[in-house]
């Protein structure tokens, strides 16, 4: 849990970084800034209130974690705050290196330094990296000699944060602790990956959260895209598996697979596929799997609408299943020569 109700806001640097790829500039500041309370209030919303979710990440390096740059440069400064500003520029210049596809956008990059966040019930220092690269235009109204007069400026919408990342000094031996957003590069092409990829270069951490979301994510896949390929099953199958699968992991604090593969999967032919499926799964994306774990309530809430038990017919029905999978019958219409489901209730309500 995130909680900066009593976080400080103390060191600001802001240096401008552009396009490398576009032979564009890098401008760092020859100082920190310094703002007064107001504008500190103001600068510690736009930089805190995006993050209010608690998936965490941490940065991680092929070879040494101390290759990291990100994580070499925040280590230092937590180590000597007085490297503050040179570690800023460092960050900076590391931020310009991997702008190498020509649509990012450029930006001001701001480094901030936080005391008195908790995170998970510790109190602790931290370190926010943010990047601004979107402007509004916003009309000023003033009073000039008894008229209003109506001037448009640009400037950054404190209430629109385009990227950040605060890393929370605990854990440094795993990776440090981290939350991150980038609200604007979302697709598929090389410039979606500069932040989170290129530049802090951070994976999901493998806690509860991680491995639930893992296993939620494995299940749904395997039976909508797997199933079919090893049993003959309806949609209405495939939905009473995915609802006992959810199921599992709603009533149960701790996740064991032999008794998981029981419980929701039953059939012997299915375990089988499944357990081969998973294998795939996971190695495909290099993840590390576990037989037995606690299970995240805020993984499987996060994943509730994905095991929504909606049976599309055509593009004329949607039928949305709450229960009671026996008050369902499927047929087929010899004289229409169509299929159908017969539905069996008390009362319409």
């Amino acid at each position: 849990m995130l909680d900066f109700s009593t976080t400080e806001l103390n060191e600001i640097a802001v240096h401008k970084v552009d396009n490398k790829a576009n032979d564009e500039d890098l401008i760092c500041a020859k100082s920190l800034l310094f703002v007064d309370d107001a504008i500190n209030q103001l600068l510690k919303k736009y930089f805190l209130t995006p993050f209010k979710k608690d998936d965490y990440f941490v940065f991680h390096h092929e070879t040494d974690l101390n290759l990291n740059e990100v994580y070499h440069y925040l280590s230092e400064i937590f180590e000597d705050p007085d490297r503050f500003y040179i570690n800023s520029v460092n960050l900076a210049k590391h931020l310009y290196e991997k702008a190498e596809h020509p649509k990012i956008k450029g930006g001001e990059f701001y480094v901030t330094f936080f005391q008195s966040c908790v995170v998970d019930g510790e109190v602790c220092e931290a370190i926010g990296l943010f990047k601004s690269e979107n402007k509004d235009t916003y009309i000023k109204v003033f009073n000039q000699q008894d008229a209003f007069e109506v001037s448009a400026d640009n400037g950054v919408n404190i209430n629109k944060l385009d990227k950040g990342c605060i890393v929370f000094n605990t854990e440094k031996d795993k990776g440090y602790k981290l939350v991150f957003i980038d609200n604007t590069n979302k697709g598929a092409g090389n410039e979606a990956h500069y932040w989170k990829d290129a530049f802090l270069q951070i994976k999901q951490r493998e806690d509860n959260f991680y491995h639930t979301s893992n296993f939620l994510d494995l299940c749904k896949t395997f039976v909508d895209e797997h199933l079919e390929e090893v049993v003959v099953a309806s949609k209405h199958d495939q939905i009473i598996i995915k609802e006992n699968a959810f199921k599992y992991f709603e009533e149960k604090e701790v996740f064991n697979i032999e008794e998981f593969q029981n419980e929701a999967l039953a059939e012997p032919i299915v375990i089988e596929a499944f357990n081969d499926y998973k294998n795939t799964f996971f190695q495909t994306r290099e993840i590390e799997t576990f037989d037995e774990f606690d299970i995240s309530d805020k993984a499987v809430k996060k994943a509730q609408k994905q095991f929504k038990s909606i049976l599309k017919l055509d593009k004329n029905f949607h039928i949305y299943i709450h229960g009671r999978h026996d008050l369902m019958e499927k047929g087929y219409d010899e004289d229409q020569r169509m299929n159908y489901y017969k539905l069996y209730f008390l009362k319409e309500e």
